[in-house]
């Protein structure tokens, strides 16, 4: 049995945006299922969106982060995402986080940060760095202040290779988790409040662009200790995935759009004009829907030639230099080829629900970034509005945690949240993963009806008569997708309307009065 006065699960922008302000009080754990550099924050490619140009500024990201939510944004959230927004950002510049900004030579802008735009913005306020690496860098950043924090007196230990089991609860209460170091070895953690900061649950689809860390631990562990969920059913596709046979579902960033690549179909016809009036910037559930339906005659391509050859064209490979190397390994170029793209699983705009503090419906139990919902992002997210809010309420959650956590010793009694079979071995675990993330991309994706949904639910049953036994890493992510997946077509299967990321081809019209899905020991309501 180990004590700290807080627990941190997860070491992405949201848990060490935390974990900076909690040290300055007690004793921090920060877990994480591998490295610490590898969480969704350091895949983040577009950038950060922030309102740093004064209050017409913020009020335009306002409204522009409620019109993507697309009626379902919670707008005291939203208010505090953008009004604090710029106060983090400003943190991380003083804590040496390099944003890209013009040449100091430059006659108009020189010197200042670079900004860009992206898709349902109404102006340039995206900032990035080394062009398509802005997650990584934000990371390195917060990290490496993470150390300093430690070395300036505070107490952080940091936990790599370590998987979150369950969580502990007394009495009502959240009082820490059982963890599986690397090991093998079964770790008892108790903390006066724990912190979800786990990110998201991309692998639940057999397509995405996420890491093999975003499992929906978090969200998992919180449900079965009796946490109410939010909003599972609005799981966003990014519309611009890699789809090359055999190759993984790489990120191209929305950026390249915003730099004016056009989407193109198999005619090699633009096609956007029929789906929106904001062409290639509409919003992400739009243009992954239009992709999608595109895509049934051929192929889809992402078109970047025209801009290539602009007489005022920036290098594309020094402005994209990731996703330039990446598509080197397949002989492609931008400004070049054309490059082959499809949606893939994104960002989940549901999870653990929170108020804007970060307070679950537990006791002890915090949550921020992809692992909560606080109706931030409604029904869709408004693109490069993520890393700005695992910023914000990773910050407002650790200051919550402290004004409400007594540092005493507690009981040593308390039950954990689930229970663990035999071992099952390892190849059978992998092929009963791969037959969840099939059945859900092929029944509760993109496109959505009854029909398919209620098959989705049938194969669930199915795959729970069989699940993964024994306490490895794998068996655990296996447990934890089953509870995500369940989530997710029981809320989908509910919703009996199209709004945002959640689409259904039998009812596609939208409900007058946008309400949240609410999840919580196994019984759904919708409430305003």
């Amino acid at each position: 049995m180990e004590r700290f006065d807080f627990l941190v699960i997860g070491a992405g922008i949201a848990g060490l945006s935390a974990a900076i302000r909690l040290a300055e009080t007690g004793t921090v754990l920060v877990v994480t299922k591998e490295e610490l550099a590898e969480s969704n924050t350091a895949y983040a490619q577009g950038g950060i969106a922030v309102a740093m140009g004064g209050d017409e500024d913020v009020a335009l990201h306002l409204e522009d982060t409620m019109a993507a939510g697309d009626g379902l944004v919670n707008r005291e959230a939203a208010a505090v995402l953008v009004t604090e927004g710029p106060k983090r950002v400003e943190e991380l510049l003083e804590w040496g986080t390099a944003f890209d900004r013009y040449p100091e030579g430059e006659k108009e802008h020189g010197g200042e940060l670079m900004r860009t735009r992206e898709g349902a913005h109404s102006l340039s306020r995206i900032l990035h760095a080394n062009g398509d690496a802005t997650g990584k860098e934000i990371a390195v950043s917060l990290l490496r202040h993470v150390r300093e924090a430690g070395n300036d007196g505070g107490s952080i230990e940091l936990m790599e290779w370590t998987t979150s089991v369950d969580l502990m609860v007394e009495g009502g209460r959240v009082v820490g988790a059982t963890l599986l170091d690397g090991e093998g070895g079964l770790r008892v953690v108790r903390a006066g409040a724990v912190l979800l900061a786990s990110g998201g649950a991309g692998q639940v689809y057999s397509d995405t662009t996420n890491p093999a860390v975003a499992t929906g631990d978090g969200i998992a562990m919180a449900y079965r200790a009796g946490a109410a969920v939010s909003d599972m059913e609005f799981y966003q596709f990014h519309p611009t995935a890699f789809s090359e046979p055999g190759a993984p579902r790489f990120l191209l960033s929305e950026a390249l759009r915003g730099e004016g690549a056009y989407l193109v179909n198999a005619k090699g016809e633009r096609f956007m004009e029929r789906y929106h009036p904001l062409l290639e910037l509409a919003p992400r559930d739009v243009v992954a829907r239009a992709i999608t339906r595109e895509g049934m005659d051929g192929p889809v391509y992402l078109d970047m030639r025209h801009v290539a050859s602009s007489p005022t064209a920036r290098d594309l490979q020094t402005r994209f230099p990731g996703i330039s190397k990446f598509l080197a390994k397949y002989r492609m170029e931008l400004g070049r080829d054309l490059i082959p793209v499809r949606p893939a699983a994104h960002y989940l705009m549901g999870g653990v629900r929170t108020d804007v503090q970060g307070r679950t419906s537990l006791s002890g139990l915090y949550a921020a970034g992809e692992a909560a919902c606080t109706g931030v992002h409604g029904a869709n997210r408004l693109a490069s509005n993520s890393l700005l809010e695992g910023l914000v309420f990773g910050a407002l959650a650790a200051e919550t945690m402290v004004a409400e956590t007594s540092l005493t010793e507690l009981d040593a009694s308390a039950s954990v949240v689930a229970a663990s079979g035999g071992v099952t071995p390892e190849a059978a675990t992998e092929r009963w993963i791969k037959e969840l993330r099939d059945l859900m991309w092929k029944d509760a994706g993109l496109l959505r009806d009854k029909d398919g949904l209620e098959q989705a639910k049938r194969g669930l049953v199915a795959l729970a008569a069989a699940m993964p036994k024994g306490l490895t890493r794998r068996a655990v992510e296996a447990r934890n997708l089953h509870v995500v997946a369940e989530l997710i077509v029981a809320s989908a299967l509910g919703r009996e309307e199209s709004r945002g990321a959640h689409f259904r081809n039998d009812f596609p019209l939208r409900e007058e009065v946008a309400k949240h899905s609410v999840m919580q020991e196994g019984r759904l309501e919708f409430v305003a």
